[in-house]
């Protein structure tokens, strides 16, 4: 499941995620490791045509408004950075965590996810009144996949190449930095 997991762009506009499919992944989400238990995952959640959806989307980028408008649901996560003990530790990475989670259930549910980086933080914060102490980090669209003739001309390359990913070689290493650990 984990290398069946992609972030595609072709996704099919008049899909629907179910209700029972959406809370798994956010179950997913919410059943993710943290630092010391401090779950700070947070996620704003817009279904196509509703008003949620309609205000994330306005925050992406141009590149992102091409095509994630046809996503069935978009997410945005957020990390709640304070509890009541005080400033939480790496709570980027509780969301990371949390929000893999959430990608990998949407793939065991037969749905796609893509995870983006590029929108607008601080209209985020503004749309959505954000706390001071809630960092917007990524939007996620899912949906189904479709065809890539469902992209604009310039997309279709980019979503039919193939995956690529570093050699184990070049990730995993033993005694100094750089020295393949051998398996």
């Amino acid at each position: 499941m984990i290398a069946q997991r992609w972030s595609p762009r072709a996704l099919v506009p008049t899909a629907t995620v179910p209700d029972e499919a959406l809370r798994s992944m956010l179950e997913a989400a919410r059943w993710a490791p943290s630092w010391g238990n401090t779950q700070p995952a947070r996620y704003l959640v817009g279904r196509r045509g509703d008003a949620t959806f309609g205000a994330i989307f306005e925050t992406l980028s141009r590149g992102n408004k091409s095509w994630a408008g046809a996503a069935a649901v978009l997410l945005l996560a957020c990390a709640v950075t304070v509890n009541e003990k005080g400033d939480l530790p790496l709570p980027e990475y509780g969301v990371g965590l949390a929000t893999e989670n959430l990608v990998l259930q949407a793939v065991a549910k037969g749905f796609v996810a893509h995870q983006m980086g590029g929108f607008d933080r601080d209209a985020a914060r503004s749309a959505f009144a954000l706390p001071d102490d809630v960092r917007p980090l990524v939007v996620v669209a899912i949906g189904v996949l479709g065809s890539p003739d469902l992209l604009p001309e310039e997309r279709r390359e980019r979503e039919t190449r193939p995956r690529q990913r570093l050699p184990l070689a070049e990730l995993a290493f033993t005694d100094t930095w750089g020295k393949p650990a051998r398996f």
